[in-house]
């Protein structure tokens, strides 16, 4: 797995996470090969990774992705004449949704209900059996990460976190959670972006890169 190599070799303190990065990657690769969606969640700082992780995921990230052949084929069944426009400039995609997009819903729960449930009010809607739920939290600590845990284990939802060197609280709510060697908050976050890279430039090899 050249990816994981390539990580290792920059950050060698990641060592101790490679099981956790490899099953993560599993867990993403057979959720998204059997049609079912992740979703992801964390705040402030991990709010912006969580949209920086689904944008990575939604459009090509560092090779090209070609669109499906269903799809390209339906693009020319419905519509002869503008197929090839759309097709040109549309590509591939894997269906990653950032639980931290909507003010409008997210201010009105938290004034109306609890903040606490920002996110597992979310899951209850939207997840469903063999999706996957990502939450980022830099302690492991969050109530509302841990809270949309529990919403997605009651859906059937495979569980994933990532977060510092002692996992937290929310730890044991996770199917596999990738915990990086710092306790600091902002060295925390530093070493997360390379992580979800990494697992990005793998899926994206995963099923986009046919001379693996």
């Amino acid at each position: 797995m050249s990816e994981m190599s390539n990580l290792m070799q920059r950050h060698p303190e990641m060592s101790v996470c490679e099981t956790a990065i490899v099953s993560a990657f599993e867990i993403l690769v057979k959720c998204f090969s059997s049609g079912h969606r992740l979703y992801v969640c964390g705040n402030g700082g991990s709010a912006a990774d969580a949209l920086h992780i689904t944008g990575e995921l939604m459009k090509s990230f560092v090779v090209n992705r070609r669109l499906d052949d269903d799809f390209i084929s339906q693009t020319r069944n419905c519509f002869p004449s503008e197929s090839e426009y759309l097709i040109a400039n549309l590509q591939g995609a894997l269906p990653a949704y950032a639980l931290v997009e909507n003010i409008v819903f997210s201010s009105a729960y938290a004034n109306d209900v609890d903040a606490d449930f920002i996110f597992a009010q979310q899951i209850y809607c939207y997840a469903r059996q063999g999706d996957t739920v990502l939450g980022i939290s830099t302690s492991g600590n969050s109530t509302n990460v841990i809270n949309a845990f529990m919403a997605a284990k009651a859906r059937g939802a495979v569980t994933l976190g990532l977060t510092g060197m002692s996992g937290g609280k929310m730890a044991i709510f996770c199917d596999s959670c990738i915990c990086v060697p710092e306790t600091e908050t902002f060295k925390v976050q530093e070493l997360h972006m390379p992580v979800y890279h990494a697992l990005c430039k793998m899926l994206e090899n995963h099923f986009w890169v046919t001379d693996k």
